[in-house]
């Protein structure tokens, strides 16, 4: 991690990962990139859905396979990249046919490495495997939750899940929230844990950092007026004054309350629920 010298108040607390000790190249390949615009929290008839969001540098798309469709061909990386739209890096592999795609890479990838989609390919980190075929214990990451569907489970920097068992054409993943879950024996998965896992130690230092990245202010909800929040109004500072924690909605948040609808479609892959509360 990168520390500086409290030349400034922010700069006394600042800490972020040394990109220069992992970065090779800083500008993407253009026929791989485009450009897009950010919801910033809002839904597709312009309401606000997620709050505090908005604003945030301009950020250029990077076009990541999260499908891996080219099967039983090796490829090599290239280079290794940051990504504005993601915690863990990226990096440019070429296949032995010549097409070049962005990935995912995982934390000891290296230029020069060389790894492979397969469903006979050996169990080192970055190959890329059917669940079915990983033994129980392997840490994994870009998880399928279904058949050709995409990487959807532990993509963010530093993240992993692990195959705890398997049972009747499903495998159990555990989770990075610690819940377990039951995905289809033939979804696939990568071997090891996604790069950059330092990302979790940063601080930004100043709230400025905070609006490059598109992150707006959060006000307390008991600082607010009773038209605008639940825990609102009252003389000085007034307790919650509510047997369970909600958000500015009404709906349970936080503190160990539950907040997945009991009628949810996935609930049958559920074996068991993530721990909620304080650690």
């Amino acid at each position: 991690m990168k520390r500086y010298k409290p030349t400034s108040p922010s700069s006394r607390q600042t800490s972020h990962v040394e990109f220069k000790k992992f970065i090779t190249s800083s500008e993407p390949v253009k026929s791989l990139t485009r450009g897009f615009r950010r919801a910033n929290g809002r839904n597709n008839t312009g309401r606000i859905t997620t709050r505090h969001k908005g604003g945030g540098h301009k950020r250029l798309f990077r076009d990541i396979d999260f499908t891996y469709n080219k099967l039983n061909i090796p490829f090599t990386i290239k280079t290794v990249e940051y990504d504005p739209n993601r915690s863990g890096f990226i990096g440019l592999v070429a296949y032995k046919d010549g097409e070049r795609r962005y990935i995912l890479i995982h934390k000891s990838a290296q230029v020069g490495d060389t790894f492979i989609a397969s469903e006979n390919a050996a169990l080192t980190p970055g190959n890329r495997l059917p669940l079915k075929n990983i033994p129980v214990g392997t840490f994994v990451y870009n998880i399928e939750l279904k058949y050709q569907g995409g990487a959807k489970i532990a993509r963010s920097g530093g993240n992993y899940a692990e195959v705890s068992a398997k049972d009747a054409g499903y495998v159990d993943i555990k989770m990075p929230s610690s819940e377990v879950r039951k995905v289809p024996e033939n979804a696939w998965a990568s071997i090891g844990e996604v790069s950059n896992d330092e990302n979790r130690l940063t601080n930004l230092g100043k709230a400025g950092r905070s609006r490059w990245l598109g992150i707006r202010p959060t006000v307390r909800g008991t600082a607010q007026n009773p038209v605008d929040h639940p825990y609102g109004g009252g003389e000085g500072r007034q307790g919650r004054g509510r047997k369970r924690a909600i958000s500015v909605y009404g709906k349970p948040t936080g503190k160990g309350q539950k907040s997945r609808r009991s009628k949810k479609y996935s609930n049958k892959f559920i074996v068991r629920r993530r721990k909620v509360g304080k650690k």
